[in-house]
């Protein structure tokens, strides 16, 4: 990396102890990153670690490993067989076995000879170990959703900016050309002014499948699974199926917040605002440990009197994706593709003049090219922070039964003081923000 790269690694070490909790620990640095002399060898590789290497995370880890500007040393998990199974994949790439593992994260943001890493966690999980990575100084790679609530959601955002990460989200669609042109449609006037837009997301997980309590699997950490959600006994969910359970997440509503969502928004030019009322309902299992919302619908109405209707996709009209309404006919996009009426307007041309998104042809690329330049990537923080935002506003709406009023600039719910306590949710001691 450049000099002053290397100049923040050699502080990191000094200062990162401090910042994730961690005095006394020992940072490790695996020899192969340093030259004759003792000191970090002037590779332009970015040397990147990986916290969260299960299904999602071993799939990042599979492409930035296989990426020759990287040089992933580090992997952790709090899963055993997900520790042994990213450190083959790692190993194999380079012919060694220096790839060292770690259970607690906070060990591996200790190295102090990281410039980078990647997250795929719990949601319950992303608002501490993001902001603790923000504090190492080290650029981010994290999947979306961005956090688990709004006020964690915005901790990372302002930790980002206060150590002046580059940080990009995993909502990889902002980096594929169907979305990037959908949305410049759109923004281009070509289906005239949009007063509606609609947002398909997954059907949720309806089954009131009850999972009793069973035995820990061997090398599975459960308590340091939980981290900050609530101690209940293991019943079975911490590769999948937590994403069915409240206190890890909100089920497809969020999982999918950050893919179309962040698109609808990027069309509207919304993309770094918010609604300003907020109503809905939703349809919840009524027996066993699954409690996250099968079936969902609300409206969210901005302050020019646009509205976004966000819905599991059998509910709505056009199905998945996002599908923009304006004066002239409509477009929908979804990973299948764009279809609009009249058709002709998928084919026409942004010209030179008009307005032009920000483009990413390779998702990841375009982070670690953007650590080099110090710019902002296509899916930035703040980005990632506005689209989960709606779907937890959704979320509260539902909760609470109430039309919501909202104040997008500071975020909070106008007198309401019981929506606002939703902002945020307990964390079980000792972990914190």
């Amino acid at each position: 990396m450049k000099s002053k790269n290397i100049n923040r690694r050699q502080f990191v070490r000094k200062t990162v102890g401090t910042a994730v909790g961690l005095v006394g620990l020992p940072y490790l640095v695996p020899s192969s990153v340093f030259g004759k002399s003792g000191v970090i060898s002037p590779s332009n590789r970015i040397v990147m670690g990986a916290i969260g290497v299960g299904s999602m995370g071993q799939g990042d880890l599979q492409e930035f490993v296989h990426n020759n500007e990287v040089q992933t040393v580090a992997v952790c998990d709090v899963y055993r067989g997900h520790r042994e199974q990213a450190k083959a994949i790692v190993d194999k790439k380079y012919g060694n076995g220096d790839c060292k593992t770690y259970l607690d994260f906070r060990e591996l943001l200790g190295r102090g000879d990281l410039d980078a890493v990647q997250l795929a966690l719990p949601d319950q999980w992303h608002g501490i170990i993001a902001v603790a990575a923000a504090r190492a100084g080290l650029d981010i790679f994290g999947q979306k959703p961005l956090a688990r609530t709004i006020h964690e959601s915005r901790a990372i955002v302002e930790a980002v900016k206060r150590y002046n990460c580059v940080w990009q989200t995993g909502s990889q669609q902002r980096s594929d050309d169907i979305f990037h042109h959908s949305c410049e449609l759109v923004r281009n006037g070509r289906i005239g002014k949009v007063r509606r837009v609609e947002v398909g997301l997954p059907d949720g997980h309806a089954s009131s499948e009850t999972k009793g309590v069973m035995p820990i699997p061997d090398g599975l950490d459960w308590d340091f699974w939980l981290g900050p959600a609530p101690k209940v006994p293991y019943r079975g969910v911490c590769h999948w199926d937590w994403r069915w359970i409240m206190d890890y997440s909100g089920g497809q509503l969020t999982d999918w917040a950050g893919h179309h969502i962040d698109i609808a928004k990027w069309g509207l030019g919304l993309e770094r605002s918010g609604p300003v009322e907020i109503e809905g309902v939703g349809q919840y299992p009524q027996e066993g440990i699954f409690n996250a919302p099968y079936a969902y619908k609300f409206t969210c109405k901005y302050a020019d009197g646009l509205e976004m209707i966000v819905a599991n996709d059998s509910q709505q009209p056009k199905g998945g994706g996002a599908t923009w309404y304006g004066e002239k006919g409509w477009i929908n996009v979804d990973r299948s593709g764009i279809k609009a009426e009249p058709e002709s307007v998928i084919h026409e041309i942004i010209g030179p003049n008009e307005i032009r998104l920000y483009k990413s042809r390779d998702h990841k690329q375009n982070f670690l090219d953007c650590i080099k330049t110090r710019q902002e990537t296509v899916a930035p923080a703040e980005i990632a922070h506005r689209s989960i935002s709606v779907a937890l506003l959704g979320e509260i709406a539902m909760l609470t039964g109430r039309k919501l009023k909202w104040d997008p600039e500071k975020e909070q719910f106008i007198n309401d003081p019981g929506a606002n306590r939703m902002l945020s949710r307990p964390m079980r001691s000792p972990w914190h923000l």
